[in-house]
């Protein structure tokens, strides 16, 4: 860093420290400062806490003040779940469509999923420290492949050019609008010729009686994303013609597609899905409503919501009076935002005396249920605590943008609201999905609670649903 970058950075982690946690902008600015250039593109967040023995939402909301003061860019990456590559990076999220995408190297499509498809990484900023990332076309071959086609959930190993150099039998650099051949030998193998730049493949079935005469095969690359069909070939010499015809430069190269390169594709680790970004309180604190585009309808497979009301408020403002009434509602919604942010979860929004939050998983909303109906002892007035209705639901939907906020649509969203209104009193009531999510069973039998089944007619529901009341 010369003189201007190290003052600009020193202001800057001066402004994180006063909204992040210590440790994790101790460790971020100790990367910033000393992390080799792989390490600070495309940083996954849960893979950066776990070797530095930090908290996952502290080290979250870190990144994300990190990048709301300008030292960090987010990246909105949509990712192949066959093979882990990046099939489109965006800037926002409002720029992931809901048609499909197509991984030409796995030869399938899909729509994206933000639990499931769409991860957030975090590049630091070129004005805090150049890296070698920043500009992809200067990249080494096999750096680019790691760097840049993959997502942050592959976890390759420190040895990837030697595995490479065992499961690839020819490579070349293709600069632009230009053209090459390579001559090798096909083994008896299943082959793909594969460029990470234009995500273009081809694939080869080599079987049979090999051949000493050489076969000719032409690939043109370019920024159409057509899917090929597989050529069947015969072991033996194989003149591969190349070319060109974007405006970038490709790197192809031709790989056996055998064990070594399932086994190296099949090392997940896990990484921050946009779904679990989204029902981040700091998140939604600090993004509001520039998340997503009003126009769109972006599918969530699993989402854990939260609803939860006071039980008699009309009857409490009668009994203590407007102004004691409604200090009692604030403390609650004080406490209950504390509690929802612990546990990961986020507010949606408010409605009367309601809150509607979202959690990324069954257990965390059941943890975060079990202390709200706990800290209402601390409200009270005279001898009489607060009641607060809770109900659990967790299933697919849809985010999107209502009224300038983002928000959620479905089945999923309506059933939860309806549970909570079967409970009359301190009693939690969840469905199956969230009571029988093994971290949410751990949970109630740690607490001694024993869930009660029973089948519940809900409003608009056509079938009756079990659902289980935790007293």
């Amino acid at each position: 860093m010369n003189g201007v970058q190290a003052s600009e950075t020193e202001a800057l982690f001066s402004v994180l420290r006063q909204s992040a946690g210590g440790d994790a902008v101790t460790a971020i600015e100790a990367l910033v400062r000393e992390g080799p250039d792989r390490a600070l593109n495309r940083v996954n967040v849960l893979d950066f806490a776990v070797k530095n023995r930090l908290d996952e939402e502290r080290a979250i909301a870190a990144f994300l003040h990190a990048a709301r003061v300008g030292l960090f860019d987010l990246s909105w990456n949509v990712l192949c779940p066959g093979c882990g590559g990046v099939l489109d990076a965006n800037a926002s999220l409002k720029t992931v469509h809901t048609h499909d995408y197509n991984c030409a190297l796995c030869g399938a499509g899909y729509q994206a999923t933000l639990d499931e498809m769409v991860e957030v990484s975090f590049t630091v900023n070129p004005r805090i420290r150049r890296i070698a990332a920043h500009d992809p076309q200067a990249l080494p071959m096999w750096e680019y492949q790691r760097q840049i086609f993959f997502g942050t959930g592959i976890d390759l190993p420190d040895k990837f050019e030697q595995i490479i150099d065992e499961i690839v039998i020819d490579s070349i650099e293709l600069p632009p609008g230009e053209r090459a051949s390579l001559s090798l030998q096909l083994p008896s193998e299943f082959v793909i010729v594969f460029d990470p730049v234009t995500h273009a493949a081809q694939f080869l079935d080599v079987k049979g009686e090999p051949t000493r005469e050489r076969q000719n095969l032409t690939v043109v690359f370019n920024k159409v994303r057509a899917q090929s069909a597989t050529l069947q070939m015969r072991p033996g010499p194989l003149r591969l013609a190349l070319e060109n015809r974007t405006d970038v430069r490709v790197l192809p190269a031709v790989c056996v597609a055998g064990e070594a390169l399932h086994h190296l594709l099949g090392k997940r680790r896990p990484f921050l899905t946009a779904n679990r970004l989204l029902t981040n309180q700091t998140f939604r604190d600090i993004y509001r409503t520039d998340t997503l585009d009003v126009d769109q309808r972006l599918k969530i497979t699993s989402l854990t919501f939260l609803f939860t009301d006071l039980k008699g408020s009309t009857e409490l403002y009668e009994r203590v009076g407007d102004l004691v009434a409604y200090d009692m509602v604030r403390a609650h919604f004080r406490i209950l935002h504390e509690i929802i942010a612990a546990e990961a979860g986020a507010v949606v929004k408010t409605i009367g005396d309601a809150v509607m939050a979202t959690f990324p998983t069954p257990d965390r909303a059941i943890a975060a249920a079990l202390r709200m109906r706990d800290a209402m002892s601390s409200i009270k007035h005279g001898d009489r605590d607060l009641l607060l209705k809770i109900g659990i639901h967790e299933g697919p939907c849809l985010a999107v943008m209502v009224n300038d906020r983002q928000d959620y649509f479905g089945q999923t969203v309506n059933i939860a609201s309806r549970v909570q209104g079967l409970a009359v009193s301190r009693s939690i009531f969840a469905t199956g999905p969230v009571v029988e999510h093994p971290g949410s069973s751990s949970i109630l039998k740690t607490s001694s609670l024993e869930p009660v089944r029973q089948r519940a007619s809900l409003r608009g529901i056509t079938d009756e649903l079990v659902v289980y009341e935790i007293p």
